[in-house]
């Protein structure tokens, strides 16, 4: 997914240190009891780097694991970014330079990686980034070296290109993400990244992805068009209640969601809370009108929010207006987290647990709690266990 996240870290560290002065006297503050939560494994920091699409699947399947046998794992996002990226990059050269070349992803990367070439543990490989001297990911001169590489590959004025590019390019990818390994040993037993995949007791045809559009026809398939989806998996159409009904059934049943959307909104703060706002109640509220609000900057409006915390007013999404949004590219594909259970407020007001890759930040710890509402307006799509559809949908989808 497209946006990297290092100015949104700096201000998150900032924004925690100001909530935890204000909690004491804002009476707003969400007060959650948990009606749903699902176990998963450690919340991981993607840092510098536009890979929330590797982090949120791989957790996903993480907590897959948990669910089907107990086991944790820590699975390694390097060993499918070097994968993913080569792949990205041969179909770039194929079509000549005609598509994007970028660091974001979707789910189904993760997904077609560990079907087709396995994976590794976290400690199989390098850490992130101590191949260039850094803690963490930190994709800057990386992708400064691969881009550049690819481009000029792809649109190279030869009438013939040697194998030799993908020799260069490997060598790139394993210089600053580690050489995947061909063997190696884990709790005693010898693997290959295939062996290992299959040890891991999934099966790989029981995930499906799910999304709610207009343009195209309800309980039909469909390639979501946008340009992080390069292999063109299908999603499976269906109304925004039967989206919504999936989740919820997922959820209380025992699985979890790996959910891609749009996180640009007003209403996704730094601080661990997602509402979708609506901007004008919200502003008359505070005494002015709708176009206060929109010259109002970014951190005055999270003020705002934050001010007042449960009560800020949202919208009543609607199918129509996920539509608008999509097409006028308001609703984008920004992020990549992990829904893994439900709350509620002091209010009432239901929200989604969910696992974020931006380290421990925010009030909760790498937590978020997000609105059904706010889900609802800003799903781009989400892949889940087929065996956590409900039945009637489920059968309307022929699954």
């Amino acid at each position: 997914m497209r946006k990297l996240m290092t100015l949104a870290l700096l201000a998150c560290i900032a924004v925690g240190a100001q909530a935890e002065k204000k909690d004491s006297v804002n009476k707003n503050k969400p007060v959650f009891t948990v009606i749903k939560e699902n176990p998963i494994t450690s919340i991981k920091d993607q840092n510098r780097s536009g890979t929330c699409w590797d982090y949120s699947t791989l957790s996903f399947f993480e907590s897959e694991i948990l669910k089907k046998s107990g086991k944790t794992y820590d699975l390694c996002e390097s060993f499918v970014a070097n994968k993913t990226y080569m792949d990205r990059a041969i179909q770039v050269v194929r079509l000549h330079g005609d598509c994007q070349f970028a660091q974001g992803g979707s789910a189904y990367d993760v997904h077609y990686v560990l079907q087709h070439y396995g994976i590794c543990p976290q400690d199989a490989m390098p850490f992130p980034g101590s191949l260039y001297g850094d803690s963490l990911n930190n994709f800057n001169e990386f992708f400064s070296v691969l881009e550049p590489y690819v481009a000029g590959i792809s649109k190279s004025s030869s009438k013939k290109l040697s194998n030799a590019w993908k020799v260069g390019l490997q060598g790139i990818l394993d210089a600053y993400l580690g050489k995947c390994p061909e063997e190696f040993v884990y709790e005693g037993k010898k693997y290959t990244p295939t062996t290992f995949a299959q040890s891991l007791g999934l099966d790989w045809n029981d995930y499906v992805s799910i999304t709610s559009y207009t343009h195209h026809p309800f309980y039909t398939s469909f390639a979501v068009e946008v340009q992080d989806n390069w292999r063109n998996p299908l999603s499976y159409n269906v109304p925004m209640d039967e989206m919504m009904q999936i989740i919820d059934y997922a959820v209380m049943n025992g699985y979890t969601v790996a959910w891609g959307g749009d996180v640009s909104e007003d209403g996704f703060t730094r601080t661990g809370l997602a509402y979708a706002i609506d901007g004008k109640a919200t502003q008359n509220l505070r005494g002015s009108d709708m176009a206060k609000w929109l010259k109002l900057t970014t951190a005055k409006k999270r003020d705002i929010i934050d001010s007042l915390g449960c009560n800020v007013p949202e919208i009543v999404p609607t199918q129509e207006m996920r539509q608008e949004r999509y097409d006028n590219w308001e609703l984008t594909d920004d992020h990549g987290m992990l829904i893994f259970g439900i709350a509620k407020d002091q209010n009432g007001k239901e929200y989604y647990m969910v696992k974020n890759s931006w380290g421990e930040t925010g009030d909760y710890k790498g937590i978020w709690y997000m609105t059904k509402t706010f889900i609802a307006a800003n799903t781009m799509d989400y892949t889940v266990n087929k065996n956590a559809i409900p039945k009637d949908i489920r059968k309307k989808l022929g699954l």
